[in-house]
């Protein structure tokens, strides 16, 4: 990773190339670090413009080291559908409740002073998460109980500690309100294999030989499924 010195400071950069950017401008977050965005340019260029504004870089380091984790501030990221997208904040009197504007590349929030806090934040994203989770899939296990056959009674989309998702024994399929934050393949896979359970309810041999009808990679996509943090 390239490096600048700055007094008794040291700047670790990474740059990213956007070429269609008319200008190049530099943005610090507690996951990324520093990144220089723009055109191509010479590491001798980079490095000027990195001191430019070394000052200020250092505040923001300063700044996002303080963030807890689960802080949701201006550059956090945010996940959903399989990808982690840029948080915005903005103060708004004018509402009187925390509005969130998802715009394919950045959650807009626009909030009132009085509620500029974590606990009302965090609160408004689950909210926001829960809406998506049924937008997104109470149409799509319709679609996969179509294509393979397989037929549930309720679907319900729940906040789960533990697991992904669950089938009752009335077949009512519940899912975990954070599933919208994968991939729509793993969305899928974890849609088909509850549906599957409304047939076999333990995860015997038959369970897996049927499941691998419906989803041939079905350990691929197991081992993925395992690897995300609930």
């Amino acid at each position: 990773m390239p490096k600048v010195q700055y007094g008794h400071k040291t700047i670790e950069y990474s740059f990213k190339e956007k070429e269609k950017l008319k200008s190049h401008y530099i943005t610090v977050d507690k996951g990324d670090g520093v990144v220089l965005k723009g055109k191509s340019i010479s590491d001798d260029k980079a490095q000027k413009l990195i001191l430019k504004r070394a000052k200020w870089i250092l505040d923001k380091l300063d700044l996002v080291s303080s963030i807890g984790d689960d802080d949701i501030v201006t550059g956090s990221r945010i996940q959903y559908l399989g990808r982690k997208y840029y948080v915005e904040l903005f103060e708004n009197n004018s509402h009187e409740k925390i509005l969130i504007d998802f715009t394919e590349s950045k959650f807009k929030v626009l909030l009132p002073k009085s509620l500029n806090n974590q606990i009302e934040l965090k609160h408004a994203f689950e909210n926001f998460l829960r809406l998506k989770a049924e937008e997104k899939l109470k149409p799509r296990i319709k679609k996969l109980g179509d294509i393979t056959g397989l037929d549930y009674n309720n679907f319900k989309i729940r906040k789960l500690e533990k697991r992904w998702g669950s089938c009752t024994p009335s077949n009512d399929i519940i899912i975990n309100i954070d599933a919208v934050k994968l991939p729509y393949s793993l969305i899928d896979y974890l849609l088909i294999h509850e549906l599957v359970h409304t047939k076999i309810k333990s995860h015997s041999k038959e369970f897996w030989a049927e499941l691998s009808k419906h989803i041939p990679n079905w350990k691929e996509l197991d081992d993925k499924m395992y690897g995300m943090k609930l």
